[in-house]
């Protein structure tokens, strides 16, 4: 497909596009809802609350749900663990095995002396 056609359809899609959001300017729902936000945003202002303040007014279930202990994918945070390696002192905190001092041990060390050294697990 040549540039030429691909800026003639890119050109079409926005006509497309500007012809939509023309329509959807002078929908009547959309000035109401469009009002309704704005005059939320005032309240809030007005009363110095965030949109997390009103969700945990309104329904609480859903911001306990929001903030678990769950990383975006929904699985649980890894616990950090601390390591100190007896020869040097040196202090390694990480929630993964990836981490670039760690793996140096275990590859001058090996896995299980350098698990050995595990000095805490932190929740």
């Amino acid at each position: 497909m040549s540039i030429l056609t691909t800026y003639m359809q890119k050109e079409q899609q926005l006509k497309q596009l500007q012809e939509e959001l023309d329509r959807l300017k002078n929908d009547d729902r959309l000035k109401a809802e469009l009002e309704f936000k704005d005059n939320l945003e005032a309240l809030m202002r007005e009363f110095d609350k965030s949109a997390v303040d009103v969700i945990m007014l309104l329904d609480p279930k859903k911001i306990a749900a929001t903030t678990s202990s769950t990383t975006s994918a929904g699985r649980p945070k890894r616990k950090l663990k601390i390591y100190k390696n007896p020869n040097t002192g040196e202090v390694v905190e990480t929630r993964g095995s990836n981490q670039k001092t760690l793996k140096a041990w275990k590859n001058e060390y090996g896995a299980e002396t350098v698990e050995g050294w595990l000095v805490r697990t932190e929740g």
